[in-house]
């Protein structure tokens, strides 16, 4: 099936290792690309959309294990986020050039607010959707409350993909390049995103500087 692009390796190598260990493998996919979103969930999902349609299993185990493998790794950085609690979150940011503890207590409060609708929402945001599991364990948001979110979001995420891979079956790879367009769209906006944060947060330490000489 593969083109010879990086992509349809992966989605080859994706599709092999479900064939092999069936639909938990879609799941231990799913669950690493959480913990590392550098793996493309829009390109994992379809995969296990593929292999059921192959047979491997059916498209319900492709829905259920996948689900379960998005919240084991958002539970495993809502973890990470629990440990670092704010107090030592604050200490790190006090040592990172243009951020300071301040930055953190706004996220919190922020959190605090809108954690609930972030988490949901943040689950269909490539990127964000690993991450926001981070501030979620940073607040110790209630884990029913997370898992409710974490899971209706990735419910519904995971079902379209993998439908989408199970109707396109072996015609998969004709997406393929807007895949590629969608994934560089996205990095773009992140990396504006940090830029638009970088120049704003040097302005403001100008400022500031420049009120304390004055």
């Amino acid at each position: 099936m593969s083109d010879g692009s990086w992509l349809g390796a992966l989605i080859d190598g994706v599709v092999g290792l479900m064939d092999v260990i069936g639909p938990a493998g879609a799941g231990l996919a799913i669950a690493l690309e959480n913990v590392f979103p550098p793996i493309p969930s829009e390109v994992i999902l379809p995969s296990a959309g593929l292999a059921a349609s192959r047979g491997a299993f059916t498209l319900w185990e492709a829905v259920l294990w996948t689900t379960l493998g998005s919240v084991v790794g958002a539970l495993a950085l809502y973890g990470l986020g629990a440990w670092l609690g704010p107090d030592r979150l604050r200490r790190i940011a006090d040592r990172i050039p243009l951020v300071s503890g301040e930055d953190v207590d706004k996220t919190v409060d922020w959190f605090g607010r809108y954690g609930g609708r972030a988490v949901f929402l943040g689950r269909f945001v490539p990127g964000i959707r690993s991450l926001i599991s981070i501030p979620a364990g940073i607040v110790r948001m209630p884990l029913g409350r997370f898992l409710a979110f974490t899971g209706g979001g990735s419910l519904i995420w995971n079902t379209l993909f993998v439908m989408l891979g199970w109707i396109l079956g072996e015609k998969w790879h004709v997406i393929d390049p807007y895949l590629s367009i969608v994934q560089d769209i996205v990095i773009v906006v992140v990396a504006g995103l940090i830029v638009w944060f970088v120049v704003v947060r040097w302005r403001a330490r100008r400022r500031g500087r420049r009120e304390r000489e004055e």
